[in-house]
C-alpha cells in the first residue's frame, strides 16, 4: 500500500511538471475544484479593462507538443485572425493566483487571461458568453482545460465579467483577434432620435436570479433609479434580464448607457419591450 501511495504521488508530481499543472486545475463537476474558487474581495469588474491585442512573438516555452492523460497535444504555431471555436468554458481562481503559467507568466486571477490546449501562446481572443451575450477580450497564456471536453479556462476576472463564476461553466464562442476590438454598437435601428420614444437598456441576462439582482444593486449604487428584472423563458430555461428604464428620449438613453458601461464594462442592448 505504501508503494502504491508513493507511485501515485510520483505520478502527480510528474503531471505537475506539465504546462499549467492542469491536473489540479480542471473542474470535472463544472464548479471550482477542491479549494480553488473566487477570492473574498477584489477589484470591481467594471474597473478592469479588456486585454489589448498587440503583436507578440511566440513564447519561448509552452508552444511545444506535450502529453496529458495519455493524450498528446500539438500546439498550433500560427493561427488566422477570425479563427472561431464554440464550446464550453470553465475558470480557475485563487488556488493558482501567483503561480507560473505555461508561457512563464505569473497567473493573476484579476487579469484578463485564459488557457487553451493548442492555440499559440500568446493569442488574443474575443470571448462571448452565448447565454447572456456578454463579451470580453483575453490573452491566452496557459494550457488547459483537459477534462470535460471544455475548450477554454478563463481567469476569475474574465469569468466574472462574462457571468460564468456562479455557474462554473458556460457555452462560449471564441474568435482570434489581432487589434483593438470595437465595442458592440447598440441597437440604434429603433429610432433613438425621436424625443418621445421610450426605451429600456438591457444591462445583462442571467440564468441565476441572484446574479441579476446583484447587478441591479450595483446599478442602483451607481445612481440608476429605474431598474427592473424581467424573467423570460426560452425553451426549458429561465433568464433573468436586468433592464434600465423606462427611458424617455435619446439624450436620456445616452446618459444611462454611460452609467451601465461604467458598471458592467459592456455595451447594453437597447430594447423597446421587456424581452
Amino acid at each position: 500500500m505504501k508503494s502504491c501511495g508513493r507511485s501515485i504521488a510520483l505520478y502527480v508530481l510528474l503531471v505537475c511538471l506539465l504546462p499549467g499543472c492542469s491536473f489540479f486545475r480542471d473542474k470535472p463537476s463544472g464548479a471550482y475544484f477542491e479549494d480553488d474558487g473566487p477570492p473574498d474581495g477584489g477589484p470591481n469588474p467594471a474597473s478592469v479593462a479588456n486585454a489589448v491585442p498587440k503583436s507578440e512573438p511566440l513564447s519561448r516555452i509552452g508552444n511545444s507538443p506535450y502529453e496529458v492523460y495519455g493524450v498528446t497535444y500539438v500546439p498550433i504555431r500560427k493561427v488566422s485572425v477570425g479563427h472561431v471555436e464554440t464550446g464550453e468554458a470553465s475558470w480557475y481562481g485563487r488556488k493558482f493566483h501567483g503561480r507560473t503559467t505555461s508561457n512563464g507568466d505569473v497567473y493573476d486571477m484579476y487579469g484578463m487571461t485564459a488557457a487553451h490546449k493548442t492555440l499559440p501562446l500568446p493569442t488574443y481572443l474575443q470571448v462571448r458568453n452565448l447565454a447572456n451575450g456578454h463579451e470580453v477580450v483575453v490573452r491566452v497564456n496557459d494550457r488547459g482545460p483537459f477534462l470535460g471536453g471544455r475548450i477554454l479556462d478563463l481567469s476569475y476576472m474574465a469569468a466574472q465579467k462574462l457571468g460564468v463564476v456562479a455557474t462554473g461553466t458556460a457555452k462560449v464562442r471564441i474568435e482570434v483577434v489581432d487589434g483593438p476590438v470595437p465595442a458592440k454598437a447598440p441597437v440604434q435601428s429603433i429610432a433613438l432620435d425621436r424625443p418621445e420614444a421610450v426605451f429600456f437598456l438591457q444591462a445583462g441576462s442571467f440564468r441565476l436570479a441572484t446574479n441579476a439582482h446583484r447587478l441591479k444593486a450595483d446599478l442602483a449604487g451607481a445612481g440608476v433609479t429605474d431598474i427592473r428584472v424581467v424573467t423570460v423563458q426560452i425553451g426549458q430555461n429561465l433568464y433573468h434580464r436586468v433592464q434600465v428604464g423606462p427611458i424617455h428620449g435619446s439624450a436620456a438613453v445616452s446618459t444611462q448607457r454611460g452609467i451601465v458601461i461604467n458598471v458592467t464594462g459592456i455595451e447594453p442592448k437597447v430594447v423597446k419591450e421587456c424581452c
